[in-house]
């Protein structure tokens, strides 16, 4: 691949700000838990299922456990306390809580509590780990596709036309199915069950939704002869939980940003560093590939000018997976060609900012966003855009294709629109496959300088959010120019200070196993 000259220690300055930054975060956000955390513990404990009333029993459960001030202590603690004093099962505990059959309360013996919640931790994890084989063998006897792997969204509202839409993508090149989130899902503080058939804009992320799908796209890759991999929304007031049933039902990648939900849902920044935290020790450990949104700062902010707030996000977003136990070829982190296409030398600065990505992040499995924002409904025009997005990303050596479609501003794709989408990639992704290893940047050209002009923005940009802290930058509008602050935003009530002897084994356990620097 040609390189950009590109100053090694600037980029080790940068990444050096971006690990205190995020390090920092994570010292502050240690003493709390949050609702969706113990929920997110009570599902992987084995809870499910909705009571008379649809209300799902980790919520009734998590509610019980506050009202009987007992949540400071973790619910793991509690519910194993209660399942070894009763012989129950974790669901058949829930089910009871939820009838006022029974009250829960602090266990008598705490380390006889500790023993059961370890023994159906490491139960879990097991299964999870089988998860993670099972998939690494499929691709190993069915192969994959090559990258850039082609990405598509399906977003019909009902999983079971979903599921026939990603079948077709799949027949036609797709190796990576996105299964788009129902409109507002984002701020439900609850996970909604069962499979859906009435989602808005997208289908509801439930467990069996995913189940549905999974199985699905296991059959079409059989007749394909490739893994097809599987996409959901780990973002929200829910990540936690999302993250937890994506593990159990071996999905592949999952959206699971550090700033997302703070930026552009208003959820309260403390809740989403809590809970990112969590969500992403589960993906690392299940071995899904997160997708961070930095692609999105560009639809509200321009895309030649923000381009450096783009790439401290990364690093910022790079070193919150870090924490988390995420390897580098876990990291899907996002980026977009979203210059107006009207700006003069716009092509030399799109492939200037893929071309930095790919180098700060070597070993990183980039995701890179094809033109919304400039989209016109010309579809004639945007099928060119298209083309010069797939060409940048095929020069760069991206990984996760999100493929663009001609019909964008217009309507949620057809299948037709589909299908003309990946011949549109697979055509310039077959004709300039081996482009990248022809070409060099002239030294000291436009693209060199400009690369070298956004990496020292973003280094100066993080050397300010490291004096003023991260909160204090999203508060000053430094990201997709929006404005946050710490006591606002949805979901500031589900967090909750750990007690001393607070406890959840799944952290010791998933963290562990990954090796990640936690201490």
């Amino acid at each position: 691949m040609p390189q950009l000259h590109l100053d090694p220690a600037q980029i080790a300055r940068a990444r050096g700000s971006a690990r205190r930054i995020a390090r920092q975060v994570f010292d502050e956000m240690a003493p709390f838990t949050t609702t969706t955390v113990e929920r997110a513990t009570l599902r992987l404990f084995g809870v499910d299922g909705v009571d008379e009333n649809l209300v799902p029993l980790p919520n009734r459960v998590v509610e019980h456990l506050q009202a009987q001030n007992l949540l400071q202590h973790g619910a793991a603690l509690i519910l194993a306390g209660a399942m070894q004093e009763t012989g129950w099962t974790a669901q058949q505990v829930a089910q009871a809580v939820s009838s006022s059959a029974l009250t829960l309360s602090y266990p008598q013996d705490t380390a006889a509590a500790r023993q059961t919640a370890d023994a159906h931790a490491a139960t879990v994890c097991q299964h999870i780990a089988r998860q993670r084989a099972y998939r690494n063998e499929q691709i190993k006897t069915l192969g994959e596709g090559k990258a850039p792997w082609l990405y598509l969204i399906v977003a019909t509202g009902n999983i079971h036309e979903d599921v026939v839409q990603a079948r077709a993508a799949a027949e036609q090149g797709a190796d990576i199915i996105a299964v788009i989130r129902s409109t507002g899902q984002s701020l439900l503080d609850y996970v909604p069950f069962g499979a859906t058939t009435e989602g808005f804009g997208g289908t509801y992320a439930t467990q069996e939704n995913f189940r549905l799908m999974r199985a699905a796209l296991d059959e079409v890759g059989q007749k394909v002869g490739r893994y097809i991999r599987l996409t959901n929304y780990c973002s929200g007031l829910c990540m936690p939980e999302i993250a937890a049933m994506g593990a159990l039902e071996r999905l592949d990648m999952m959206l699971n940003d550090s700033m997302y939900g703070i930026i552009f849902r208003d959820i309260n920044m403390k809740r989403t560093f809590i809970d990112q935290f969590f969500s992403r020790m589960v993906n690392a450990y299940a071995g899904i590939i997160i997708n961070t949104g930095e692609d999105n700062y560009l639809t509200t902010a321009d895309a030649y000018e923000a381009a450096h707030t783009v790439l401290a996000s990364q690093l910022i977003n790079e070193q919150f997976a870090a924490l988390s136990g995420l390897k580098s070829e876990q990291m899907g982190l996002g980026h977009a060609f979203e210059i107006h296409p009207e700006m003069e030398n716009g092509f030399l600065w799109e492939l200037a900012h893929a071309q930095l990505v790919r180098q700060v992040f070597p070993d990183a499995c980039l995701k890179y966003m094809p033109p919304t924002k400039h989209m016109t409904g010309n579809i004639f025009k945007g099928q060119v855009q298209d083309a010069l997005f797939n060409m940048v990303s095929v020069l760069t050596q991206q990984n996760i294709h999100l493929l663009g479609m001609m019909t964008e501003a217009i309507h949620t794709p057809f299948i037709q629109d589909r299908f003309l989408a990946i011949q549109n990639a697979k055509y310039v992704f077959t004709t300039m496959k081996d482009l990248h290893a022809e070409i060099e940047f002239k030294s000291g050209g436009q693209i060199e300088l400009r690369a070298q002009a956004v990496l020292a923005e973003a280094e100066a940009m993080l050397a300010q959010i490291e004096t003023i802290g991260l909160a204090d930058a999203i508060g000053k509008g430094m990201f997709a120019e929006i404005s946050r602050t710490p006591t606002g935003g949805k979901g500031l009530d589900g967090v909750i200070q750990k007690a001393d002897n607070y406890y959840n084994p799944f952290p010791e356990l998933m963290l562990a196993t990954q090796g990640a620097d936690h201490a």
